[in-house]
This record gives C-alpha cells, sequence and structure tokens, in this order.
C-alpha cells in the first residue's frame, strides 16, 4: 500500500537535498559515497524533475525566492518540507509498477498539491537500506513562488498567495492522502484507507530506534557466539514493542479493564488507567505513560473492551471448546485440528549456554523452575494429544510442515493470477480513459499535428488496445466494475489464505517446541540414569532403548 509521510527541516542549504537524493549514501553516517578519485557517485537508478525549476537549480530558485520576499532568513523557520510517497513493494511485482511510471504518477499528485512552489520531485527504486520497495521524494521550498487558486483546503491568503509559507495541517495532509489513494485506485495499486487511524502505529522514530538497537543486539551476539555460548535474545524490542505484546497477550485473557489491569502489572509490570476515554500505558523502565493513541487502534480503550465483553461471553473459549474438546474432534486421524488450541509451552532453557544463567544465580534458580513447569506442560500436552513416541511426534510435525508448504503454494497461485488481473484493471481503465481522444484522432484531418498535441493519451490507447487483443483473442472484454468485483474476491481469498497459513506456522512453531522440549527431557532422562546406573549389562540395553525411545 502506498503511504504518506512529512518531514519538515529547519536547513537552509537546499543542495543537501539535492545531494542526497542525487547521490549514493552511508545510510548510518548519513554521509556521501566516494569513488577512487574522490567524487561523489550518483545513485544507480533514480528520476527527478522539477516543479517551477529545473531540478539541477532547485537550490538556487528557492534561495532567490526566499531573496525576493525576504522570507527564511531566521535559523528557526521552516526552510522546506519534505514529503515521500512509498509504494506497497507488491506493486512492482503484481502491479508492473518501474520507478519511471512511480515518478510519473507522483510528478502528478505534486502538481495537484503544491501549485506554485518550486518543487523537486525524485523517485528511488532501491527503498530505504535496499529494501526494495520504489519510493518517491518531493522536496518544496516553503516560500510559494508564485499565487495559485484557491483550493478548499486553504483558509488562509498564505496558503494560496504568492510569498506564502505552506503549512502542512490536517486539512491539507487528509487532502493529500486523499490525493494519493484517489491514484493508487485508478492505477489499481495496492492501497489501504490512509485516512483511518492505524491498528498498530509505527512512527519514524520508532521505525529508526529498532534498527540502531537491533544493529547494536547483532554485535554483541556476533561475539557471544564466537565465544561458543548462545545469546539470551536476538530480536531487540523497544518499549513500544514490549507494550504492545504485554497488551495482546493480556488482553486475550481478561474480562474486564479491572482484570486486564491486574494482568498486565502482574506478569509484565505494567501500570494502565483509563484517564479522559483513553487507556494510559507506564512502561517499567518510564517515567511518563504512554497513550494508546502512540500505541495504534488495537491498543485503545474501545477496541480491548469490545475483546473483554467478546471474553466475558465465552466466546473464545466456546470457539476453542468446540475446536479442541469436541467428541467428533479425533486428534489421531487428524493431528493438525490441534493448532486451533493455544498454549502457554515455551522451549526448555539450557543452563550450560545461557550466558545470562552464567552471571546471575538468581536468575539461574528462576530458569530452573521455570524449566521444571515446561516439561510439565510439554508432558500434559503429549499425552492430552495421545502422542506415545518421538516417532509419532516427529510424523506429525512433518505433517503440519508439508501442509504450510500447501498454504505458501496455493497463496503463490492466487498472487499470480491478482498480477494477471491488476493488469486486466490497468489497461481496461487506461483504454476506455484514452479512448474519446483516440476516436477524434482517427477523425481528425491532419493526423500529424493531433498525434503530436496528445502523443501520450494516443500512445496509451494503442498500447492498451494492443495488450487487450492479445489477452482477449475473441474480443470480448470484460467491463472495468466486473474486474474490481473479481479483485475483491480474489483479495478477500488471499487474505483467507494468509491466516490459513498464520495458522499453520503457529502450529508448526508449538510443535517444534515441544519436540525441543522432549529432547531435553530425554536427554535429561539419560544422564541421571548414566549417573545412578554408570555400567549398563547386555540384557539391560534393550530396555534403555525402548525407554529412551518411548515419551
Amino acid at each position: 500500500m502506498a503511504i504518506v509521510k512529512h518531514i519538515k527541516s529547519k536547513n537552509a542549504n537546499y543542495t543537501d537535498a539535492i545531494n542526497y537524493l542525487f547521490y549514493q549514501h552511508d545510510e548510518k553516517a548519513k554521509t556521501l559515497l566516494l569513488n577512487e578519485y574522490g567524487q561523489p557517485m550518483l545513485r544507480e537508478e533514480f528520476y527527478a524533475d522539477g516543479l517551477n525549476c529545473t531540478a539541477e537549480t532547485f537550490d538556487l530558485d528557492c534561495f532567490r525566492t526566499n531573496r525576493a520576499f525576504n522570507k527564511n532568513r531566521l535559523p528557526g523557520e521552516i526552510k522546506s518540507h519534505h514529503y515521500i510517497i512509498s509504494y506497497d513493494p507488491r506493486d512492482a511485482s503484481d502491479c508492473d509498477l518501474t520507478g519511471k511510471k512511480a515518478q510519473e504518477l507522483s510528478l502528478e499528485v505534486a502538481q495537484k498539491m503544491f501549485p506554485g512552489h518550486q518543487a523537486l520531485v525524485v523517485t528511488h527504486t532501491d527503498g530505504e537500506n535496499h529494501s526494495g520497495n520504489i519510493h518517491t521524494h518531493i522536496v518544496i521550498n516553503s516560500v510559494r513562488a508564485y499565487e495559485t487558486k484557491k483550493e478548499d483546503y486553504m483558509t488562509q491568503a498564505s496558503d494560496f498567495k504568492a510569498g506564502g509559507k505552506h503549512r502542512s495541517t490536517n486539512k491539507f495532509m487528509e487532502h493529500f492522502k486523499k490525493e494519493v489513494m484517489a491514484m493508487c485506485e485508478r492505477e489499481g495499486l495496492h492501497q489501504i484507507d490512509l485516512l483511518s487511524p492505524s491498528p498498530k502505529k509505527v512512527t519514524e522514530a520508532e521505525f529508526r530506534a529498532k534498527s540502531r538497537g537491533q544493529e547494536k543486539m547483532d554485535k554483541i551476539n556476533k561475539k557471544i557466539t564466537a565465544e561458543g555460548l548462545r545469546p539470551s535474545a536476538t530480536t531487540f524490542q523497544t518499549q513500544k514493542d514490549f507494550l504492545r505484546k504485554a497488551i495482546e497477550d493480556c488482553s486475550r485473557k481478561a474480562q474486564d479493564f479491572e482484570e486486564f489491569q491486574s494482568l498486565l502489572l502482574e506478569n509484565y509490570n505494567i501500570s494502565v488507567i483509563s484517564q479522559r476515554g483513553r487507556y494510559r500505558y507506564l512502561h517499567p523502565d518510564r517515567s511518563q505513560r504512554i497513550t494508546e493513541k502512540a500505541l495504534g487502534t488495537d491498543y485503545g480503550r474501545d477496541h480491548l473492551e469490545e475483546l473483554f465483553s467478546r471474553n466475558e461471553k465465552g466466546i473464545r473459549a466456546e470457539k476453542e471448546a468446540a475446536a479442541y474438546h469436541s467428541p467428533e474432534t479425533d486428534y489421531r486421524r487428524d493431528p493438525l485440528a490441534i493448532f486451533y488450541y493455544r498454549t502457554q509451552l515455551r522451549l526448555v532453557v539450557d543452563l550450560q549456554r545461557n550466558v545470562k544463567a552464567m552471571q546471575s544465580e538468581a536468575y539461574a534458580q528462576k530458569v530452573k523452575i521455570t524449566n521444571l513447569q515446561q516439561m510439565a506442560n510439554t508432558l500434559i500436552y503429549i499425552q492430552e494429544h495421545g502422542y506415545d513416541t518421538r516417532k509419532d511426534l516427529s510424523a506429525v510435525t512433518s505433517k503440519a510442515q508439508e501442509k504450510l508448504t500447501e498454504a505458501y503454494d496455493k497463496k503463490r497461485e492466487l498472487t499470480e493470477k491478482m498480477k494477471v488481473l491488476n493488469s486486466q484493471i490497468h489497461y481496461t481503465g487506461q483504454y476506455f480513459a484514452s479512448k474519446n481522444i483516440y476516436a477524434e484522432f482517427l477523425k481528425s484531418e491532419n493526423k500529424k499535428n493531433f498525434r503530436n498535441m496528445y502523443v501520450s493519451e494516443i500512445t496509451a490507447y494503442e498500447e492498451a488496445r494492443d495488450w487487450l487483443k492479445d489477452f482477449y483473442p475473441d474480443g470480448k472484454m470484460l467491463s472495468l466494475k466486473s474486474l474490481k468485483e473479481r479483485k475483491r474476491k480474489l483479495q478477500g481469498s488471499i487474505d483467507s489464505q494468509k491466516t490459513v497459513i498464520h495458522n499453520y506456522k503457529n502450529h508448526c512453531k508449538e510443535l517444534e517446541t515441544v519436540s525441543a522440549n522432549v529432547d531435553a527431557i530425554l536427554r535429561r532422562q539419560a544422564m541421571e540414569t548414566e549417573i545412578i546406573h554408570p555400567r549398563i549389562t547386555e540384557h539391560q540395553k534393550p530396555q534403555k532403548e525402548r525407554k529412551e525411545e518411548s515419551l
């Protein structure tokens, strides 16, 4: 889905924007990369245009405009606004989006949103840290160079008069997001509702903090692994991530706010209060509370109270009971039915290789108690599901992994269908959008001049016509309305398949945890047997082997 970001800048050196957008950078150090001759290296692929200026003279034109209107003289003034339109990575594979096409679409949006402003519009195809998603940077001078027509979202004279300063108000951002959504809808690109609050809100600052934390943790873990030890954690977690995971866990069990409050405090040492119609959370390492607005709507009062109500009515319990405890459910015949059952199983920790346990005797004691609990949970699990031997458990695990592979294959098949359908929608829309112009072209007396005047529209029509002829040999085209309805249904199937994959992944992870715990228990039994009976006679060996094989 295409998303929109906005960044304000007080940097008076507009050349820095050109250097960042045109040349390769070390993203961590924020410095230019130089070749062997000490010269900056151009980015491998980018597309650049200027609005009310040329891309190469953007900095000089902004300086002249500021001087002409005597604006942007003070250090504290906002000199430029930086907007980013990030397209969904799937648009490249599913919708044939290219950097050149994204540049054309984004330039069209920039012309609508920033009339009268000098703007630098640059599209990159590599994504941040080479993530691969296509995105466009729109950097505008905060001072408007030319007067423009007043739009509905413009409430003050400075919003459309020459010399006025750009204001990124809520009304403007709403209008901007509507334009991006309409553009994506018209072009058949993946898109979400940008106007609705995000279920899980991750700000730019949190994203970068997580990246820096993960990088630091990876360096530390690399040293620990080199010494033959196992790191206690491999994924960096921000304070907000910690809160989200804790809220998700406790909200599954709580039936009202008081119980939710108690579970958070008891299990995660998180304090939560309800104030002014919102939930406010206090992380154990913070002195100020974090509001639900900073976490996302899934962690807010309205959403959680709905969950509490459902839990109280026993809807979740009834579903699990029907799927797991029904007399008709035979887990020996259908082992995969167990993935509807949610357990609290965790891996048994190897104290001999755990660095934190070596450093803290209290932590080691806590881990020992936890290990005993997980061993007991594991034994209960295998008894409830009727697994008599390690071989039975391995067979079920293999079957679950096969089902997961099949689910992935099915999703890939549906995704390929979606890619073809998006092409149909794209070219059908392009065909009808330029059909009238082409009809006038056929009727025109001077076709050469007419083509020169409407070259893009005529080219678009001919491209769409040729593609549709190849796709529909019988000439019977489907309407745009029916194609969009098919896309809606197909997207529903893809979403359902994602849910299936998610369930199978959870099930496989659960079985892998059980298998690892069983192996840990068997190793422990073998060690204890060796200590008590160091010598085993020949007639005892078959009995020992049977014991190790049995669960």
